[in-house]
């Protein structure tokens, strides 16, 4: 698997028209087509992915995945690019799809397309992708994992349970014990990419999300925890689970919540 997970613009430039860089645009066609994209992006718009209540729960089913990204031109072993234009939260829940389901060269772009676009060229151009017969694995159960797995990393002196909501959301109800990382706090509004590496680090570090502890991750929205995922991974975090359910899941199992 990538050890980088996280793509700078520059590199980025010097890595456009790769053979085996595919660099996918997940915003909504009209974004795409009407206001431009990187040179060579495929669009992969986020709603093509996103599921409402399949066998894979919120993920595409294993043929619905496959079929995409046949259709985007992807090989099973080509580096990933996403992108989208909201610091990267909507390109980090296609970058955890494909992690759902086997792909290991990944990587956000650093910042977002309106980053992209102060120091680099833009394109109008479509792009006709040839079709690959590209193949889905086997979903991932050692990343992704159920509430029981989530009540017992609460117990577990060494692991956190991290929330990626907002403040105030947390304030409103969390799980015991969870500890609360804004997934914005590490983004930086002027450049609209991440924070330097040891800030960022500092940051979570601050929480007791360090990586000699086992992170497990949850929120009410698969973007905000899939952008900390990715975070979490750039810093070189490696036992980093995510909770594919949501607090309102866990509330309807009956499980306790604490307020603030």
């Amino acid at each position: 698997m990538s050890a980088e997970w996280v793509a700078s613009a520059d590199w980025l430039a010097d890595h456009l028209g790769d053979d085996d860089v595919v660099v996918v645009d997940v915003r909504d066609a009209w974004e795409y087509d009407g206001i431009g994209h990187v040179p060579g992006a495929v669009n992969v718009p986020f709603d093509s992915f996103r599921s409402e209540g399949g066998p894979e729960g919120m993920m595409p089913s294993p043929g619905e995945w496959a079929t995409l990204l046949g259709e985007a031109g992807v090989e099973n072993g080509d580096t990933l690019v996403a992108y989208d234009d909201t610091h990267g939260v909507f390109a980090a829940r296609f970058l955890v799809t494909a992690l759902y389901y086997g792909h290991e060269d990944l990587r956000l772009l650093d910042g977002d397309y309106s980053a992209w676009i102060r120091g680099h060229e833009a394109s109008t151009e479509s792009v006709a992708a040839a079709p690959t017969e590209y193949e889905a694995g086997e979903p991932r159960r050692d990343v992704f994992v159920d509430a029981d797995a989530v009540s017992g990393a609460l117990d577990d002196p060494d692991a956190v349970v991290v929330d990626t909501r907002e403040p105030w959301e947390f304030e409103e109800g969390h799980l015991p014990g969870a500890v609360n990382v804004d997934w914005k706090d590490v983004v930086d509004d002027e450049t609209r990419g991440l924070k330097p590496r040891e800030d960022v680090a500092a940051l979570l570090a601050d929480r007791g999300v360090t990586g000699d502890r086992r992170v497990v991750l949850y929120c009410n929205t698969a973007r905000r925890i899939s952008h900390t995922f990715v975070v979490l991974k750039w810093l070189g975090f490696e036992d980093v689970a995510f909770y594919e359910g949501s607090l309102t899941d866990w509330e309807e199992r009956g499980r306790p919540v604490e307020t603030e």
